[in-house]
């Protein structure tokens, strides 16, 4: 008999954040009450559903021992890198330890401290059985223009076929880790997770979520965050 396939987290947050302006890593400035990675972590932390997370961090990193949950029993600490790949091939080699194969993983953005809850679930409920798994993403309503040099215009592209492609992004550890290696292999610095899988010649699903699961970037996305999380009930 098959065994239930378990769900993990990882956390890429090894990065500096430099177009914030702050001498503070983006995760770690303030949100509501909290930092931008402890408002990230609440929510898979909580989640009966998820087994673990991994939170890829900086070496040399200062402030993540002051946070919440720095000491938590669910929470492991990795290593990350000089890219995002780096620091999520380094999380996967720490979980192929204590999970299997045919196990989920969710790699979600640091940054991403609003995700809905009912995004998360839809992204597990409709990827479960998928052969291949898949990311939370919006179709683009904007008019996308391609630009060539001095950033003038070129092509106006068909956005029918185009979306916004976010996190958490769902596949099986096995095959992330995989794919990640091969494309590391290939010195291909590939930018997130459902490249590597399309590298390999799969094709991830891309499930519907919903515009306010923002990335903070800049900071007047900070506000914004803030927000979004009083809409929906995050703010005590």
């Amino acid at each position: 008999m098959t065994s239930t396939p378990s769900y993990w987290a990882v956390i890429p947050a090894a990065g500096v954040g430099r177009r914030m302006g702050s001498a503070t890593p983006k995760q770690y400035l303030e949100l509501a009450g909290r930092t931008v990675i402890e408002q990230t972590l609440a929510l898979f932390v909580t989640d009966a559903r998820i087994a673990g997370v991994v939170v890829a961090l900086d070496p040399t990193d200062r402030f993540w021992p002051a946070t919440l949950y720095a000491d938590h029993p669910r929470v492991m600490r990795a290593d990350g890198g000089a890219e995002r790949c780096h620091s999520v091939a380094n999380a996967l080699q720490l979980l192929a330890a204590r999970a299997r194969p045919t196990d989920w993983v969710l790699v979600h953005d640091a940054a991403r401290p609003c995700l809905r809850h009912a995004d998360l679930t839809h992204l597990i409920e409709t990827l479960r059985d998928d052969p291949v798994g898949g990311l939370l993403g919006i179709p683009v309503r904007d008019t996308m223009k391609r630009v060539a040099e001095q950033d003038r215009v070129v092509a106006t592209l068909d956005r029918s076929a185009l979306w916004h492609a976010y996190t958490p992004q769902m596949f099986r550890l096995g095959m992330l880790k995989d794919a990640l290696s091969a494309a590391l292999a290939a010195q291909a610095l590939v930018t997130d997770e459902a490249a590597a899988i399309e590298r390999s010649g799969l094709a991830p699903r891309l499930v519907e979520g919903h515009a306010d699961n923002i990335k903070i970037t800049r900071a007047e996305d900070l506000p914004l965050a803030r927000f979004f999380l009083e809409q929906q009930g995050r703010v005590s």
